[in-house]
């Protein structure tokens, strides 16, 4: 019966994440002036169920991969950040590092993980994130070695290798008001007929399979 139960649980997590279009869209290495972070983005047009999730460095290891917490779920078009914070400690201070004391945008969603051998390195690193199962779920992206101050651009989760550097007033893209020489766009959504094309071309792909089937 356990194994039947397992089983059972397996094949709704993989449906459920069947249609899921989750994207790495932006990442930082720290420089010295903020923790490391990622954000990830909800191409798709459903909720996605995130629990259970988690992240690895350019190792991209699942073995070695740790839990992504303070976050359940990714909304449509809804962009998540995560941050590298013992229990969560620096959540508040990220925001108010970027936005100034209180002025985070509101419903901005803020995790955190932690763990041995996660850390971006300044030399050059990657990040992936995983299913509870070990699938992957945002595949990995590369970035070369930091740039102080700038994060590394993927608004449209288009690209995988050599991410550019963020430009201020190009994809939402400002002035950390706790440091201005630090240049990023966390939790800034892409454009709405972006993911508005995505969706379209999902609902197009279904049907193609529901013919073919």
């Amino acid at each position: 019966m356990r194994i039947f139960a397992w089983a059972v649980a397996a094949l709704l997590l993989l449906s459920s994440h069947a249609s899921a279009d989750i994207r790495i869209t932006e990442v930082m290495s720290s420089s010295g002036a903020t923790v490391d972070w990622f954000e990830l983005t909800n191409f798709g047009g459903s909720a996605v169920d995130i629990t259970g999730w988690k992240m690895d460095d350019g190792s991209n290891s699942f073995a070695a991969s740790v839990a992504l917490n303070g976050v359940t779920s990714i909304n449509p078009g809804e962009s998540v950040v995560f941050i590298e914070s013992a229990g969560g400690a620096n959540v508040n201070s990220f925001k108010d590092f970027w936005f100034g004391a209180g002025n985070a945008p509101s419903g901005l969603k803020v995790g955190y993980y932690s763990g041995s051998g996660v850390s971006f390195s300044s030399s050059g690193d990657g990040v992936v994130v995983f299913d509870a199962l070990g699938s992957t779920m945002a595949p990995l992206v590369t970035f070369a070695a930091a740039t102080s101050g700038f994060s590394f651009d993927n608004f449209d989760g288009s690209l995988t290798i050599n991410l550019p550097l963020s430009q201020v007033g190009v994809n939402g893209a400002f002035q950390s008001v706790g440091s201005p020489s630090n240049i990023g766009s966390p939790g800034a959504v892409p454009e709405p007929s972006a993911l508005g094309l995505l969706a379209v071309a999902g609902v197009v792909a279904g049907g193609l399979r529901r013919k073919r089937s």
